[in-house]
Order: structure tokens, then sequence, then C-alpha cells
């Protein structure tokens, strides 16, 4: 997420998981098809309640009805948790039998005239990956509590909002035709959230697009010029690197709570995003970096995205080995359109990524798990012991790296000619025609059309397999070589990652630690750290203990709460940097410039 600082993926896989995506490609409506009106009610906002009713057109006269079992990311979800009822009448008004038939499934009888089901959801989970409706604003991912007619998905929707607070607004991607918003198909309101409060806006205009910036914010000010001011690089940036701009308008969500967060959720015309608000005016560039990812991912996932994707099912998990691409990749990119953008500078770019080579290369896990077997395992991700590193990598550090590797190897083979930017526009024009990728065999085909070269042997070493890397031998060309130094570090004893918004939980403690001897123990929820609530720079804060300085942790168990404190301990590590390559020439420097700036180069043989 990050492009200042090395903890990018660290935050996104770690910290704030985000990952996931819902993919949308418009499925045309068969003609003369009638609409299905949805009207949702925030009424019960109090107690957090949406209330929904669903008019479908008449049809059979046994309809299904199918809430979502997954959105925004990878984990099944089960969303049907959240129902308290379902009912049906018919026009006339007198009901109709409701069957459940799974857990997330029902069937309306008698519906052949047409029919209303409603039913009331309750919405208490944040923003950007969940639905949240409450006293001061609502936010919808409509696949989380909007149900959809199993043999109507591809039929025409129209949504209306009633009994709003006084004062809120409505946004939206979707157009807007009266009261209600429209979409071609479930699939696009799906993929089309919604902000409903007294927000703040923002509008600008850049190389022909048109932005709107919708802020949510707990803090009594947000500096929306200095928003603004970071938007219209990344945007101009972006859209010059991937020589497109496949909209009229793009639309920003953010929202600036005041409680520890962090995350972003691409949607097809818009992205949601959270960040801490007390971290605004320290943490520009990671702010950036989060957005630029998100933003990047209009062309990588929801154009530009692997065939085993499309459509999306939402009944149970959708597997791909290509996430290292559509994520990982999606971060190699947005940095180097950061580059381009001056939003951050080489320096700051070369220190992240080694410590990105630092994630890897001290994750045991590399030598087992592929970044193809890790995106595969996407979906376990939700839990604690499978993310441990010597249980998995995350294909956004390795993709990350992958994508660098990949960039430099492209270059390599065409004499500086094309490179990471190059394969991005090729895949985007086949997405342009309707072509879904095949998985890494997909993109090998078109980086092999694009640099002309056999790129069978990379894909196999450090895509579908384990082998290590040769830092040194990618880096020389551009003149960096990658430097191993030994430190002592703290040594905490133990490990407990943050998963979405379950608590931070004590995932492992090390056997004989200090940690060990005060009585810390796995499963333990922590509360806080040396007196203070725990905050989102809590990771940062750990990392920044020195062996022999004292911790203090309150955490609760089976037993209640109480106090754990510790003296740090030490143990050695390696810490990696890059640096020049002695006797650096000027080829050298004129291929790393280029590199870094994401323009041909040439190189003489």
């Amino acid at each position: 997420m990050k492009i200042s600082t090395s903890p990018r993926m660290v935050s996104r896989r770690l910290l704030a998981p985000t990952l996931c995506l819902l993919f949308w490609l418009p499925i045309s409506a068969r003609a003369g098809e009638t609409a299905v009106q949805y009207t949702v009610s925030l009424a019960g906002a109090a107690d957090h309640r949406v209330q929904v009713k669903i008019d479908l057109p008449p049809g059979t006269a046994q309809r299904n009805l199918q809430l979502p079992t997954w959105n925004a990311l990878y984990q099944i979800r089960d969303f049907s948790q959240f129902v308290f009822w379902v009912r049906a009448r018919d026009a006339a008004g007198a009901a109709l039998p409701v069957r459940k038939l799974n857990k997330s499934l029902w069937r309306v009888e008698g519906a052949a005239q047409g029919a209303s089901l409603e039913y009331e959801i309750f919405a208490d989970s944040p923003p950007p990956f969940g639905a949240q409706l409450d006293e001061r604003h609502g936010f919808f991912n409509p696949a989380q509590i909007l149900m959809y007619p199993v043999d109507a998905r591809s039929a025409p929707v129209r949504i209306e909002f009633r009994d709003l607070p006084a004062g809120w607004k409505t946004a939206s991607p979707l157009q807007q035709s009266g009261d209600a918003f429209v979409a071609e198909n479930y699939d696009q309101l799906a993929d089309s959230p919604f902000e409903l409060s007294n927000f703040q806006e923002v509008d600008f205009d850049e190389g022909g697009g048109h932005y709107r910036v919708i802020v949510d914010s707990e803090a009594e000010n947000v500096n929306l010029t200095a928003l603004t001011a970071m938007l219209r690089p990344i945007v101009a940036s972006a859209t010059a690197w991937m020589d497109d701009r496949p909209y009229q308008t793009y639309t920003f969500f953010y929202h600036f709570p005041q409680t520890p967060s962090g995350g972003g959720m691409e949607h097809a015309y818009s992205t949601a995003i959270n960040f801490t608000a007390s971290r605004l005016d320290d943490a520009m560039p990671a702010l950036a970096s989060l957005t630029a990812h998100e933003f990047f991912h209009l062309w990588n996932v929801k154009r530009i995205r692997p065939q085993a994707l499309e459509p999306p099912d939402y009944t149970q998990e959708n597997y791909t080995r290509a996430l290292w691409f559509s994520e990982g990749c999606t971060s190699t990119a947005a940095s180097m359109i950061l580059l381009r953008a001056g939003l951050t500078e080489e320096a700051a770019f070369l220190r992240e990524l080694a410590g990105q080579i630092s994630q890897l290369e001290l994750s045991p896990a590399r030598l087992t798990q592929s970044v193809e077997q890790s995106s595969l395992d996407a979906w376990l991700e939700k839990y604690d012991f499978y993310r441990s590193p010597e249980r998995s990598i995350s294909y956004y550090n390795k993709g990350f790296l992958v994508g660098i590797l990949l960039d430099l190897q492209l270059r390599e083979s065409s004499q500086g000619k094309v490179g990471l930017r190059d394969l991005f526009q090729a895949m985007n024009r086949e997405a342009q025609r309707g072509k879904f990728f095949a998985e890494s065999a997909g993109i090998e085909k078109t980086a092999e059309a694009v640099a002309h070269t056999d790129l069978s042997a990379f894909l196999k070493k450090y895509v579908a397999g384990t082998e290590e890397v040769p830092w040194d031998d990618f880096f020389r060309p551009v003149g960096l070589r990658l430097v191993r130094e030994t430190k002592t570090v703290a040594d905490l004893g133990f490990w407990a990652p943050r998963n979405f918004d379950k608590p931070l939980t004590v995932v492992n403690v090390s056997p004989g630690s200090n940690a060990e001897r005060a009585g810390l123990r796995r499963n333990d929820f922590l509360l806080k750290f040396n007196g203070h609530n725990l905050a989102a720079d809590f990771p940062q804060r750990l990392a920044a203990l020195q062996p022999g300085e004292s911790i203090r942790l309150r955490v609760r168990n089976a037993t209640g709460e109480h106090d754990v404190e510790w003296t740090v301990g030490g143990r050695e590590t390696v810490e990696f940097t890059l640096r020049d390559v002695e006797n650096i020439d000027a080829q050298q420097k004129a291929r790393r410039a280029a590199w870094l700036q994401s323009r041909a180069a040439e190189v003489t043989p």
C-alpha cells in the first residue's frame, strides 16, 4: 500500500488486508426486459438496520433470490448471517410463501404476476470492505445487502433510497435518473458503492476527465486542497502511463475515521479508501501510495483480468493463480506512476524496494510456496495461522517484486526498448477487445510478443516455482547491487497480525522467549500498548523498539483482562539495502533513469 516506506505489502496483508476484488463486465440486458426495482430505507439507522424491498416484474411462478456469500475481500463472509427476516407479497398485497433453500438462497412461490420481496438486514461493517449504517453515515457495498433474482441477474436495475436523515446526500458512480440510480445489471450495481451522509465534496477536471472526491471524516477539518493536489498528479501520471482514460467521470470515496484503519477497495469507476484521520498531516505519501494502487486497478483487474474470474460467482470462492499480477504488479505500476508524478523520489523508491526484498527473504515460506500458489490460497488469508511467515508468502509482496524483475527482464531482452508499461498497454488493448488473459500463461504470451523473447524460464523459476532470486543479476544492468548486513534487532517474542476488522490477536509466542515467561499466550486479544489504546501505527511502534526496552501489553483472554510486561530481547537478522555497484558507468546510470521513468532507452550491446 505504501510507496515511501517498506511496509506497503505488510500493511495490505497483515495490518489492513484489502484485496480483494469484485470484477464487473457489463452484461447486456435482454431486449424489452423490465427493470428490477430496489427500495432501501434508512429508517433504522440508529440500530444499523437496513430495510430492503425488491419489486420483481412478472415472470415464472417460482423466483429464487440470492444474497452473495462474498464481496470486497477474498473471504466467504456469508452476509445472510445478518438477515433478520424475509417476506413476500404479490401485486395485490397478499402474502406469498417464502422458503429458504440454503444459507443464502430464498425461493418465492406464486410470483408469476410479479412480486415484492422485503427483508431487514444488519449493517455495521466499516468501509471500504463492508456495509455500514449508523446515525452519522451510510456506506454500502451493494452486494453485501442486496439480493438478486437468479433468473434476472442481467436485467436492468433501479435503486432508490428513502428515509434519509436530514441533511444527508447520496453519492455513487452510477447514473441518476430522477430519484433513482440506474445500473445496466446486478453486476454493475454490485460494483458501485454508495455513500450516504452529510459528506464533503470537491470536484476537479484533469486531462479531459472529471473527478469527484467524496469525503466522510470524523476529523473536524480535512484539507481538501491538499487532497486534490495529491490526486491531480496521480490521475495525470496513471492515464499517461497507460495512454488511456476509459471514463468521463471517476469517483474517489475517502473515509477518515479517528479509529485505526487503512485499506482500499477498487471498483469499476470509483474506489473507496479508509485512512486514519490523525495520520493525514504526516502520512500523505502513504495515502498517495494507497490511492495510486487502487486507481490503477481501473485497468488491472477491472479490465485486464484473468479468464478464471469471469464471470464472478457470488456463491462460492473464485479461484485464480494470477493475483500476483492482478495485485502485486498493480503495486509495481503504482510505484512507477508515483515516480513519474513526482510524488516519490528515487531514494525512497529504492528503500521500499529493498524493504520488500527483506520481507520476502526473511519469510521461510518463500522456499515452499510459489507466488501462484499464494494467489490460489488467497481464500485462506482470513486465518491467522495461514498468514504466518512460516506458512505463506504474500502475493502482494512477491508479486510486486516479480513485477520489478519482469520490467528489468523485458528491458534487458529488448535492448531497453520495452518494459512493464508496454506489457500493460498491450494487455489493455486485448482487454478492450473483450479478451481476458489465461492466467500466467496469458501474461507470458503477451510479454513475449511485446519483447520478442522467451520468458518461460523466468515464469517457471519465479512465478510457478520457488527458486531463489539472483537479485544482483537483475539489478546490475541498472547499476545496483543488493547489500546484506547483519544487525541486532528487537526480538518481541510474539506475532500478532491485523486481520480486517477483527481484534488484534496473538498468533504465536516464541517458546522460551521473555514474552512467554511474562505470561503472554497464543489467542490473547491485545487491547493496549504501553498504556495507550492500539492505533494504526502500532506495528511501526513495535518495530521501533530496541533490545533492552520494556513493553507492556493489556490483553484479554478467557480469564479476563490483565497486563503482561517484559524486557525486549535481541536477535540477529539480515538487513537489505540497494546501493550503486562499484565503478558504475554512464550506461548503467542511463538505464536506471529510463527504468525509473518507464521510458525506452537504447542499450549498447
